[in-house]
């Protein structure tokens, strides 16, 4: 029964932390993207350093805050590697989509793709940083 109650109110509150954590990673991995692709870079280099700029925070804060368990953080070895390789996975697809609309639309429609293609992957990292990077 406990486990149960646990999960319970521990869930929203993950929830609430990675949607938090989230937006503060998405201004930082945006305004880096945005800053960089006007300055010239291509879209692929600058979405991975925007990506890296949003993944560093987004380590610190999730593993620190969200995904604690019992109040230690979670902050191991084993969770960078798991979380640098999931990273770059997501990353990948990032980058190929924020591409493709740059290639179709304009870079400038790459900036407001941006934000939408971050949501749905942030929908998909949070099961993936929740039950196998933070664990």
């Amino acid at each position: 029964m406990r486990a149960v109650t646990s999960l319970s109110t521990t869930l929203p509150r993950q929830v609430l932390l990675f949607v938090l954590v989230g937006l503060a990673q998405l201004a930082l991995d945006s305004a880096t993207y945005i800053a960089l692709t006007a300055l010239g870079a291509g879209v692929p280099a600058g979405n991975v350093v925007g990506r890296i700029a949003g993944a560093c925070l987004g380590f610190w804060l999730n593993g620190r805050f969200t995904f604690t368990v019992d109040g230690r953080p979670r902050l191991a070895r084993r969770h960078l590697l798991r979380f640098v390789l999931a990273w770059t996975v997501l990353t990948g697809v990032s980058t190929l989509a924020l591409a493709h609309v740059a290639d179709v639309g304009g870079l400038h429609w790459s900036w407001l793709a941006k934000p939408l293609v971050e949501a749905v992957l942030a929908g998909v990292g949070f099961f993936v940083w929740r039950n196998w990077v933070y664990r």
